[in-house]
């Protein structure tokens, strides 16, 4: 199994993004699929994640500004980027938990927001 980020690039601060999360291979059923950044010095940090049964949960600097969404078809997650901030700035990284409770990463796409 494997998840490939996309969508990370420069924008300036009110800009918006949308990142992109595939997962390929063979997998049996998922659970959670969630994003998560971690800037530089500190450590990776939730920023949003969606459950099969379409519950979210978002870290309290992006409510209102992101959006997490998934394709079950496609077997692709989204995070919607509005309003963007400096501190914003990280790499993002796709999370997902299977059924049977695997936990799988992303490599990370960068995003920076410059001021």
């Amino acid at each position: 199994v494997q998840l490939v980020e996309s969508g990370g690039g420069l924008v300036q601060a009110g800009g918006s993004l949308r990142l992109s999360c595939v997962v390929s291979g063979s997998i049996f059923s998922i659970n959670v699929m969630g994003w998560y950044r971690q800037a530089p010095g500190k450590q990776r940090e939730l920023v949003a994640s969606t459950t099969n049964n379409g519950n979210t949960n978002y870290a309290d600097s992006v409510k209102g500004r992101f959006t997490i969404s998934r394709d079950n078809a496609k077997k692709t997650v989204y995070l919607q980027m509005n309003s963007l901030k400096p501190e914003d700035t990280a790499v993002y990284y796709c999370k997902l938990i299977s059924g049977f409770g695997i936990t799988y990463w992303g490599k990370g796409t960068l995003v920076t927001v410059s001021s």
